[in-house]
């Protein structure tokens, strides 16, 4: 459901059946989206971005935890998050969503701080078009 998404394609899947976990690894394929002024280096002139996500729904305790990092440009910077939904401590009618992510840099000197601050905008994008998301499956299962 997110428009910069161009492909998934499922790697591993697997059931324990002994603690009800399901695993999946998936490998996403993204448009690149980083503005054209940043893509004059030729690193960041790629048309694809890569992530692997890794995801384990705990089917005994109602509760998904998702893995996300960057494939892509590995050794200039480490994008990554962590999302999990759980029932909520305070009702257990409601599910509680966290989330994290991390964002480093490397080799572009004091320029560094150029991409962070766009990767920290469009993961902060990301974290709203995600609950959206999510809000609209929700409706759509539960009516």
């Amino acid at each position: 459901m997110e428009k910069h998404i161009t492909a998934v394609e499922t790697v591993e899947e697997k059931t324990d059946l002994s603690t009800g976990i399901i695993y999946w690894r998936r490998i996403a394929t993204c448009q690149n989206v980083i503005p054209e002024i940043l893509r004059k280096d030729s690193v960041l002139k790629v048309p694809d971005i890569y992530l692997e996500e890794e995801s384990w729904l705990h089917t005994r305790k109602r509760n998904m935890a998702v893995r996300t990092h960057c494939l892509t440009w590995t050794q200039y910077a480490s994008l990554s998050e962590e999302s999990v939904c759980r029932e909520s401590l305070e009702s257990p009618e409601w599910s509680g969503f966290t989330q994290k992510g991390r964002i480093s840099v490397t080799g572009a000197g004091v320029l560094n701080c150029v991409p962070e601050a766009f990767a920290q905008s469009f993961l902060k994008q990301g974290v709203k078009k995600g609950i959206k998301i999510m809000e609209t499956l929700l409706q759509e299962q539960c009516g």
